[in-house]
């Protein structure tokens, strides 16, 4: 079942997160399976605002686990993704 990932990032930047972006897209392995859509902006209180569409939350989770050594640079350990089932994904 697909999947919405929301991430807030209190604080966060369009600096750190255009270069935690770049990052991503330069590893090998990178887009990750199950990953459908992806956007970002500023979340109108001074942070930053990540929504991800995946497969399923398994992807999802793998992927963090390939990503976090990038995450941990940023510093976004303490950042605490709210998941939640998609009824429908639909892209262009």
């Amino acid at each position: 079942m697909a999947v919405i990932v929301t991430v807030e990032i209190p604080g966060g930047t369009q600096a750190q997160y255009e270069e935690t972006t770049a990052l991503l897209q330069a590893e090998e392995w990178f887009p990750p399976k199950g990953f459908l859509a992806h956007a970002a902006g500023p979340d109108g209180s001074g942070g930053w605002r990540v929504v991800d569409f995946w497969d399923s939350e398994d992807d999802f989770l793998a992927f963090v686990e390939k990503a976090r050594p990038i995450f941990d640079r940023g510093g976004g350990r303490s950042i605490r993704p709210t998941v939640q089932e998609a009824v429908n994904v639909i892209l262009k």
